[in-house]
């Protein structure tokens, strides 16, 4: 797409994740065994106990008092070190700003850190579909999202994000006919699923942090829902490094890595991979 008909806002973008990127490959450069060297257990490339990691956190994060409280939570459960990290959820509710984003999707949320970072920066009228199938880690975060009084923006849904993204359409096979009332009829049951209810192109940001093996199948409905100018974040693209040897038997790792292959071939959007976290993708729809 020629640069001259990319809109302001996506320039804007785009600008902000060369910088981040630059600062990543310097960082990486200077720290090589710091840089790519983090734990497994960890959802930072640097490493959480690095001081180069202390040093960021200190001079570039501006965390709401709430977020700050629900991180700290969130470190104290087992399953801690899954969460989205601060600095990432810093820079993607700037990218949403940036594009004056009303409506996001998040897909993975665990005790709702980086919902209630979107909520946090959407106007009032603005509304974060939240989708997960666990409801006890979301109950961790549930208290804070109503102390910020942004509860009122939050649609959690605990069932398969699959679901309620948009179920595929029905084959042209045996028994179609049959197949597709039964379908049609479930969709307008359940009334929730974002695709049926014609919701396709309205939405301006999403963030794919779930389960990596329907990682394609996520982008694929987010990219159907996000609109034109929007952006598509998909996490953990780096995979503590097994990304660079998948194992055949790794159906995670070969299915982050199919996707990565995938995105960088993909002219329906522009991407940047971030060297943040676990590594993050930004796919700008086109």
């Amino acid at each position: 797409m020629p640069w001259f008909s990319v809109t302001k806002e996506v320039a804007m973008g785009t600008a902000m994740l060369g910088v981040a990127f630059a600062t990543g490959v310097l960082a990486g450069k200077r720290y090589p065994s710091i840089f790519f060297g983090a734990s497994k257990s960890s959802k930072t490339v640097i490493g959480k106990d690095s001081p180069l990691w202390q040093y960021i956190l200190d001079h570039s994060l501006r965390e709401h008092p709430l977020l700050k409280k629900l991180r700290l939570l969130t470190l104290d459960h087992p399953w801690g070190r899954i969460m989205v990290s601060c600095d990432q959820a810093q820079f993607m509710a700037n990218l949403a700003k940036l594009i004056k984003a009303k409506k996001v999707i998040e897909i993975g949320v665990f005790t709702g850190y980086n919902t209630l970072n979107m909520a946090l920066i959407l106007p009032d009228n603005g509304r974060v579909v939240a989708c997960d199938i666990n409801e006890d880690y979301v109950n961790i975060g549930k208290p804070l999202w109503k102390e910020a009084e942004v509860e009122h923006k939050i649609d959690l849904r605990i069932k398969p994000a699959s679901e309620t993204l948009g179920k595929r359409k029905a084959k042209s096979m045996g028994k179609a006919d049959a197949f597709d009332s039964v379908q049609k009829k479930k969709n307008t049951e359940e009334g929730h699923e974002l695709l049926a209810a014609g919701e396709a192109e309205t939405y301006d940001f999403a963030f794919i942090d779930a389960d990596k093996e329907s990682s394609n199948e996520y982008y694929e409905k987010c990219l159907r829902l996000v609109r034109k100018g929007g952006i598509i974040a998909i996490d953990n693209v780096l995979w503590s490094g097994k990304v660079l040897n998948p194992r055949k038997d790794d159906l995670a790792t070969q299915s982050i890595h199919l996707l990565n292959e995938k995105l960088l071939r993909d002219a329906r959007v522009n991407i940047s991979m971030i060297p943040m976290g676990d590594g993050v993708t930004f796919a700008f729809k086109l």
